[in-house]
């Protein structure tokens, strides 16, 4: 009889210590290929069959194994990491692992490389215990994901052979008010653009801002009529696309309880938009999309009083299934168009994608549910979407798969800040959760084919 597979605390703290190390953000292509180096050795010594496809930015490299049965199940991750930031802002050198009472840190212990290295410690774990894995794994890890997954699309198409399976897992999101993950069945899509106003050929003194346009004040305009203060996106057509939960995600979002105190307590803030709790807070995080300003920008940049060149601002949605990219963006210019400012220009960023959505009732679910319900004692709360982006739709659409996120960090992890951390028993159970999956995973595939 197989012995039960435990994941080694001490092989994962000292692979991700490996990993850590390697630095890569989004714009440092030659840290990104030697990331990408480092994860294919990694996976390479998990007995995986290792390919890195070449893109036009960093390399996305796909490990695969097979099992028992043929069910095969995609694992996304990513590799590249948010810049570390001031370094004295941190209290550990943010690439080199720390621990300290049981808590990691490091840049990308919580966001990316620690949730890849604890599903590669699972899949290490059964190989130990049993020789063999219950059902055939593909671990596909990409550099781009803090971008937008620009090259994602047709790195797939270039490498589909290598990546046929039966249903996508991700790591994504947080933990309910009882400690468990979030179980989220769908991810938002993204959409990123750069608005733009210009004025003269040269900065202005500020007495001409009665004779002369500013572009600054052109661009805070077109802002306001894309959002209002009560938060409701302007664009004319943007919600008509967006489909309301069904009866049983409503009945989901009513049951399961968020956080809210840890995540105002961690964040610093006295409350929600609109002092929002409960199920609204659910429902609009989980089901409605998304419009932020993330920058601006001045042209010329200066400490003097004037009237600038010209001024930038960089918008990303979240966008929910059914509203795609490209006429999101048509909506936006028209838009803009009729409420007599032609002359803002709207460029396309690189990176972006539809979002996706597996119902709720779909078989691969129930797995997931079997799963928790062995390491939990009990199934994972169910949300639709979660308050994030992930290019799972280029899975979802390529390889016709369910989608599945599983949430692994907490509020408080800092993975876009300094001092970025994880307990560590949260991903040896992000871990667990995959061993017990891949077991569920292979029994209902035996059920399966001894039935046919």
């Amino acid at each position: 009889m197989a012995q039960p597979a435990f994941i080694s605390t001490e092989r994962l703290m000292g692979e991700l210590t490996q990993l850590i190390s390697m630095r890569g953000s989004p714009g440092q292509p030659d840290a990104l290929a030697e990331a990408a180096e480092a994860v294919a050795a990694l996976m390479r010594a998990h007995q995986l069959d290792v390919t890195i496809v070449p893109t036009a930015g960093a390399p996305l490299v796909v490990g695969r194994i097979g099992g028992r049965v043929p069910f095969t199940l995609l694992l996304y991750h990513h590799y590249d990491t948010a810049p570390p930031g001031p370094w004295r802002a941190w209290n550990h050198e943010p690439f080199q692992l720390a621990e300290r009472e049981g808590v990691l840190y490091g840049r990308g212990v919580a966001a990316g490389k620690g949730p890849l290295v604890a599903h590669l410690a699972a899949l290490a774990a059964l190989l130990e215990a049993e020789g063999e894995l219950p059902c055939g794994v593909v671990v596909v890890a990409e550099g781009e994901a803090l971008a937008g997954s620009q090259h994602l699309g047709a790195a797939i198409a270039d490498a589909y052979g290598l990546l046929k399976a039966d249903a996508c897992l991700a790591t994504g999101g947080e933990r309910d008010a009882a400690d468990q993950p979030f179980c989220y069945t769908g991810a938002k899509g993204l959409l990123q653009l750069r608005l733009r106003a210009s004025g003269a050929n040269q900065a202005l003194p500020p007495g001409l801002a009665t004779s002369v346009p500013n572009p600054l004040w052109q661009l805070i305009w077109a802002l306001g009529q894309i959002k209002s203060e009560q938060e409701e996106i302007l664009i004319e057509g943007f919600y008509d696309a967006v489909e309301g939960p069904s009866s049983d995600e409503n009945k989901a979002m009513r049951q399961l309880h968020m956080d809210e105190a840890g995540r105002l307590s961690a964040w610093a803030l006295p409350h929600f938009l609109f002092e929002l709790g409960g199920a609204s807070l659910v429902r609009t995080e989980a089901t409605l999309p998304t419009c932020n300003v993330t920058d601006l920008v001045v042209e010329p940049a200066s400490d003097l009083p004037l009237i600038p060149v010209a001024a930038s601002a960089r918008l990303d949605f979240q966008l929910v299934p059914r509203q795609h990219p490209q006429v999101i963006a048509d909506m936006l210019r028209e838009h803009l168009d009729a409420k007599g400012l032609a002359d803002i220009a709207i460029e396309r960023l690189p990176g972006s994608y539809p979002g996706v959505h597996t119902p709720f009732e779909h078989q691969f679910i129930q797995r997931v549910h079997d799963a928790a319900t062995a390491l939990y004692g009990g199934p994972l709360a169910l949300l639709p979407q979660g308050p994030f982006a992930q290019p799972l739709y280029f899975f979802a659409e390529a390889l016709r798969v369910p989608v599945v996120v599983l949430g692994c960090a907490r509020a408080d992890c800092a993975a876009n800040a300094p001092n970025e951390h994880i307990a560590l028993a949260d991903l040896v159970r992000h871990g667990q959760l995959l061993v017990e999956l891949l077991a569920a995973c292979a029994q209902d595939a035996s059920v399966h084919e001894s039935s046919a």
